[in-house]
């Protein structure tokens, strides 16, 4: 079992950016003169995303409502089982900063907790419980909703350890058999020649981050996996898709 050294609370600034792999192939040359592979430099990493039936925890995020809050629980074992370690995550945006609140169990005991509200050892951190709880009043019942895949190299600063760069490809995702144990397969997310690269910064970007995206004409963009797999099963199955589900 692959374990992680947890940080239970995170503060930061994000941005993503969608890249051609072959673009990103010369960024990453350069981007190697600042950074070095991060502690846990390469991982495939399963997301199972908790909402509603009617999906009203997404729909109110695309909206940009309330904290635009996701719940999710993190595996970063390439072939999760019921002994993996396993995140239960709290994601949130306030004034524009990224905040994240976790705590660390077992696929078993996360799910049990998220549908049902039996909480082990485990489930002990005060700050996602309570935040959990909130959630539960405004939404009612929450399950596994959204399966999504992808694999990630993560880079950090030499000189600032708290930039961070992290690049994700092969993303799928799934509305059915939303199940760590069911295996990774799904429907692409992204086209599969492009990659998704976000930095995470304490404040600001510094100087020679900046000119690199400028020299490669590297944009900033908008890409929620979550709201991108909503919109895309909803018209697969026939739905409305809710519109721009991008955050």
């Amino acid at each position: 079992m692959k374990t992680k050294i947890v940080q239970k609370q995170f503060r930061r600034k994000e941005s993503k950016y969608i890249v051609d792999k072959k673009v990103f192939v010369q960024l990453e040359a350069e981007l190697k003169e600042h950074m070095v592979a991060d502690d846990y430099a390469k991982s495939s990493i399963t997301n199972i995303y908790f909402d509603n039936d009617n999906f009203g925890m997404i729909q109110d995020a695309i909206a940009k409502k309330y904290g635009r809050e996701k719940v999710r629980m993190r595996i970063y074992d390439t072939e999760p089982s019921e002994n993996s370690q396993a995140f239960l995550e709290i994601k949130q945006k306030e004034n524009k900063i990224g905040l994240k609140y976790r705590l660390t169990s077992t696929p078993l005991a996360v799910m049990n907790y998220v549908e049902k509200g039996l909480a082990d050892h485990t489930i002990t951190d005060e700050k996602v419980t309570s935040k959990l709880e909130v959630l539960r009043e405004r939404y009612g019942t929450i399950k596994p909703k959204m399966y999504i895949y992808y694999d990630r190299v993560s880079f950090k600063g030499k000189e600032d350890r708290k930039i961070r760069v992290t690049v994700d490809q092969n993303l799928l995702y799934r509305d059915d058999y939303v199940d760590v144990k069911k295996g990774k397969f799904g429907r692409y997310l992204l086209d599969p020649d492009k990659v998704i690269m976000e930095i995470k910064v304490p404040e600001k970007h510094p100087a020679w981050l900046i000119a690199l995206l400028e020299k490669y004409q590297i944009d900033k963009q908008s890409f929620s996996k979550y709201g991108n797999a909503y919109r895309l099963a909803q018209t697969s199955r026939g739905g409305e898709p809710y519109a721009n589900a991008v955050i």
